[in-house]
């Protein structure tokens, strides 16, 4: 363990175990959760790993009808857009990060940033709770997901087999139960760079298929005009753009953070850059080759326009090999999202002053993160239109997170001149977003509304 000599008046120390600077004058002890969850051992690539997964998932195969919605013009211009803004806005929150770890403070959880930033309040009553709301609704929907492209799997060479939906999705229940065992965020690094790899692999399989049938006999007559009415319309440009918001949200990028060793300094925004390199590869050849190849048909998932009734458009093989590359991706993306639940069981339950390993720790270790993946189970069988509910938490969580809270973060931190360009940038995507917010979550809403006829618990569709 080495000291430095910062200032005549604090005494900083390096720790790799702990993963940050402390002053040894004001910094807390570490509690179970921040501990044993978020350890501080990765590299930055091992950061565009975590990154990757957290945000590249087959949330992708929605973009082409998001097109329907915005046209050529909105579709690309906003899904730059967004790219482009999500990209600034991690990279604050990580300078914030840094900010913090110099000041011998290192935040290791959105939570620690509200808390510091803006006050006790804010974290236990808003971004909390929101994170949470947003992480366990994601592994929810990591086991439906899942479920349906194993449902659609067996289908495929046992069409009228007698299994539901409800039995696939608790298979993958039972997967994400043990990946949940994995002790820490870090412990995730080899997963989520196959993850990685699968992504960019399904990407190519949809935007190979949409360009084959696009070009074949079988191609259907394209038409990109919008649907609708003008009020369908309206609301449709603002469902669109929620779409591709929610594409890009991430929730989690302190606790990603926090699995890279120090000095933190620069290695997010070489992650972010990691990430960003696939995010241009998959998401717009998904995006642009879809729409093409079927203009306003364009399913709410492309995979359903590769299939014309009972006809298949492409080989089996193809569907057989697209589904498992997301089935097995979907796991990864929903063990990423166990991360800040899993800590969150750890800070309630866990003993820091145990070892990480023991009795006192490994009993609630596994037993509350079970429990909490057997309920999230049981949701995803009970309630398979779950998508249209993942709309509506984009709209009110992930926004805010990812969109509006670095900004204000950045601007409270560093109280940029409102004479600068910064300043009024940071504001003005701030303003745009809780505009968004509002209307996104009108619009989700009013889209549960109508697709409510189709509900049914335990559905097999």
């Amino acid at each position: 363990m080495g000291t430095v000599t910062r200032s005549s008046s604090e005494v900083y120390t390096s720790d790799s175990e702990k993963g940050f600077a402390i002053n040894t004058s004001t910094a807390p002890e570490l509690d179970a959760g921040a501990k044993f969850v978020l350890v501080s051992r990765g590299s930055w690539l091992h950061c565009g790993y975590h990154l990757t997964t957290s945000i590249v998932a087959p949330v992708i195969l929605t973009l082409p009808f998001s097109f329907t919605l915005l046209g050529w013009v909105g579709g690309v211009l906003w899904l730059t857009l967004a790219a482009l803004t999500t990209f600034y806005s991690y990279n604050l929150l990580s300078i914030v990060l840094e900010h913090h770890a110099q000041l011998g403070r290192r935040q290791l959880r959105f939570r620690d940033m509200a808390t510091d930033i803006l006050g006790p309040g804010w974290a236990k009553y808003y971004v909390g709770p929101l994170q949470f709301a947003i992480c366990f609704g994601t592994v929810i929907g990591g086991p439906l997901v899942g479920g349906k492209s194993l449902k659609f799997i067996y289908q495929l060479y046992n069409p009228d087999g007698p299994m539901k939906l409800y039995q696939f999705i608790i298979i993958c229940g039972v997967v994400t139960l043990i990946l949940a065992q994995l002790p820490s965020f870090h412990s995730l690094r080899h997963i989520n760079l196959i993850s990685l790899i699968l992504s960019v692999m399904y990407a190519t399989c949809v935007t190979v298929g949409s360009i084959v049938i696009g070009h074949s006999k079988d191609a259907p007559p394209r038409n990109y005009s919008l649907r609708g009415s003008n009020v369908d319309q309206l609301f449709g440009v603002f469902n669109g753009i929620s779409i591709i918001a929610t594409a890009y949200a991430s929730g989690i990028i302190p606790e990603i953070q926090a699995t890279v060793a120090p000095p933190v300094k620069g290695k997010m925004l070489k992650g972010l850059c990691v990430c960003y390199s696939v995010i241009a590869t998959t998401y717009f050849s998904v995006a642009i080759s879809g729409y093409w190849a079927f203009g306003n048909q364009s399913g709410s998932t492309i995979l359903a326009n590769f299939v014309d009734g009972t006809k298949f458009l492409l080989p089996k093989w193809f569907f057989f090999m697209t589904n498992i590359f997301i089935l097995l991706q979907v796991m990864a993306l929903t063990a990423v999202y166990l991360q800040p639940t899993n800590e969150l069981f750890e800070t309630t339950f866990g003993d820091p002053k145990m070892g990480q390993f023991s009795i006192r720790n490994v009993v609630p270790r596994v037993l509350f993160r079970s429990l909490s993946v057997a309920a999230a189970t049981v949701l995803a069988a009970m309630l398979p239109f779950f998508p249209d509910i993942m709309a509506l938490f984009g709209a009110f969580g992930c926004i805010p997170l990812d969109f509006i809270l670095p900004m204000v973060f950045y601007n409270v931190t560093f109280k940029p001149s409102k004479y600068t360009i910064k300043f009024w940038v940071n504001t003005l995507i701030a303003a745009a977003s809780l505009i968004l917010v509002v209307i996104g979550g009108i619009a989700s809403i009013r889209q549960i509304v109508l697709d409510a006829k189709t509900y049914s618990l335990f559905s097999d569709m």
